[in-house]
């Protein structure tokens, strides 16, 4: 069932204090809550509930706003709602009249809210965390006519994959499956399969690559006798029990050498991927692709790239979210030589790194390119971008495009600070008499 209209009571409760009453009217939340149009969530995510039976759906605007400060303020669900009985200015941002003291919702329903509405609805929460910026005047219109376009690795919430834990997990997990099922079968190894996983992993600490080998062997023998016992035993094989043989197998004849190969049993879709670096020569987890604009550092757009494919050939792709969620089509596109060779669509003109013979105006605002190395790295230590804690490749889309929205906020709240600070000594020096000191405010690149 969709959710309800929130109506504020019409006669004020004596005994309660209103938080307009309680709060600073003057603090970053309450003025960048005045900047977003909530009213829009109710729209867009309206159709998503099609049944008219049932318990109803959570506001919008709560389940919204929680999402904004989960990915603002890098926490995780049960960290947000737990803050947010604490915290009297996220509640005024959520849209409740009086101070609540007990959770907004359970953990779980920020869950099924990420499920219901899908990488659509996440969009949503983008695109008006980018007209918020315009709102207040931390971009300019004029600003999403150059963009910058890169990409980055989102890493995938799994343990650093060895061959010897593999191999052991899978054959641990088919093992309880098949008993799960009713199989008796003729040895579990368990026992001898944890010790060979230890002393795999102690060999290879003391750098004995022969005998850490010997072992894996080992345990590869192991996990492709208990695959052949549960299919002699098992007959007809449906359901969980056949998705865990399917994972056995596969990670029992994959070689070194081989293509699409499987680094965690929960998260299939992880990929490694080498992006030159000397600090991390592979990270596991999905190529994203980040748009932001030239001055300001704005997103404009993110979106995730299953199949670790070419950077230039996610140009097409980028830029067809930016004009989606902004309605501008970038005339001027600045990348690195990962986009060479790829033609931009039309109306667009693509800039890459490095490039002779520019005139001096191009090439001035070629060096801009660099700028977006700091945006990603605050995404990733600032935000959540560095842990994708979400399942399966629905959760790489949805993520990548909650950690630009929680970036844009991050600067509207830094600049509205600003715009605060500096009223606030204007005000002091007016009281002392002294001559006001001439104010340069920036907005963070």
């Amino acid at each position: 069932m969709g959710p309800k209209s929130r109506v504020d009571v019409a006669e004020q409760d004596l005994f309660r204090m209103e938080l307009v009453n309680l709060i600073d009217q003057r603090h970053e939340l309450v003025k960048l809550a005045s900047l977003i149009d909530w009213s829009a969530f109710s729209e867009a995510w309206g159709p998503k509930f099609e049944s008219t039976t049932g318990r109803p759906a959570l506001d919008t605007r709560l389940m919204a706003s929680l999402l904004y400060l989960k990915h603002t303020y890098a926490l995780s669900d049960e960290d947000v709602v737990e803050r947010w009985i604490e915290n009297p200015y996220w509640q005024h941002f959520s849209g409740e009249r009086y101070f609540r003291h007990e959770l907004p919702c359970d953990p779980s329903s920020l869950v099924r809210w990420r499920q219901r509405i899908g990488e659509e609805g996440c969009e949503w929460l983008l695109e008006h965390s980018i007209k918020a910026a315009v709102s207040a005047c931390v971009m300019k219109r004029q600003s999403l006519d150059t963009v910058i376009v890169d990409t980055t690795v989102q890493p995938k919430a799994i343990a650093h994959p060895t061959d010897s834990r593999l191999l052991n997990r899978a054959r641990e997990q088919l093992v309880a499956a098949a008993q799960e099922c009713g199989i008796e079968l003729r040895q579990s190894y368990a026992r001898v399969g944890k010790t060979a996983d230890a002393q795999a992993g102690r060999y290879a600490h003391a750098q004995q690559w022969r005998r850490m080998r010997r072992e894996v062997r080992k345990l590869r023998t192991w996990l492709g006798r208990v695959i052949r016992d549960v299919q002699r035993k098992a007959g007809e094989i449906t359901g969980a029990l056949k998705t865990r043989i399917e994972t056995a197998q596969r990670l029992h004849a994959q070689q070194r050498d081989s293509k699409n190969k499987l680094y965690a049993l929960h998260a299939p879709e992880v990929e490694c991927i080498a992006k030159g670096k000397a600090r991390t020569p592979y990270e596991f987890g999905v190529k994203t692709s980040v748009a932001v604009t030239a001055k300001e550092g704005v997103v404009v757009g993110m979106r995730s790239m299953p199949g670790s494919p070419y950077d230039g050939h996610t140009l097409h792709s980028q830029l067809e979210q930016v004009e989606i969620l902004t309605g501008v089509q970038p005339s001027l596109a600045l990348a690195d030589r990962g986009y060479r060779g790829v033609q931009p669509p039309e109306g667009t003109r693509l800039l890459i790194s490095h490039t002779r013979g520019l005139p001096p105006a191009l090439k001035k605002l070629l060096k801009r390119r660099q700028a977006i190395e700091p945006t990603i790295g605050h995404m990733k230590t600032d935000g959540l971008l560095a842990r994708n804690w979400l399942k399966g490749s629905d959760g790489d889309a949805i993520h990548a495009v909650l950690c630009g929205a929680g970036h844009n906020l991050r600067l509207i709240l830094a600049h509205l600070r600003v715009l605060l600070l500096a009223l606030i000594a204007l005000i002091a020096l007016g009281q002392t008499g002294g001559a006001p000191p001439r104010l340069t405010l920036r907005t963070a690149a």
